[in-house]
């Protein structure tokens, strides 16, 4: 299973980017799926999670910026980020938990995308 991740890059901040990543490889289903974030100098943090009910969970700075949201028929995880600040300056990276076709469950990292809030 392979992870990958798009949608980063250079924005002013009050701007908006939109972060995809897709899973490929012998995938059974998948259970959750999210953004963690790594600042530089900072560890790295939990940005959104969402579970194959729906259900979504946010780290406290993002006070509805953002939006995470999944297309299972597809095998992707977006993260829509909206009225980017500075400090959201990070490189992100989407994680899985895949269950594979031969029946074991892991976690997926993406290789990450860097994210630049800057004027």
């Amino acid at each position: 299973v392979q992870l990958q991740a798009s949608g980063g890059g250079l924005v002013q901040p009050g701007g908006s980017l939109r972060l995809s990543c897709a899973a490929s490889g012998s995938i059974a289903s998948i259970n959750d799926m999210g953004w963690h974030r790594q600042i530089p100098g900072r560890q790295r943090e939990s940005v959104a999670r969402i579970i194959s009910g729906g259900n979504t969970y946010y780290g406290e700075f993002v006070k509805g910026r953002f939006t995470i949201s999944r297309d299972d028929a597809k095998n992707t995880v977006y993260l829509q980020m909206n009225n980017l600040k500075s400090e959201d300056t990070a490189v992100y990276y989407c994680f899985m938990h895949v269950k594979a076709t031969w029946g074991s469950t892991n976690s997926y990292w993406g290789q990450g995308t860097l994210v630049t809030v800057s004027s």
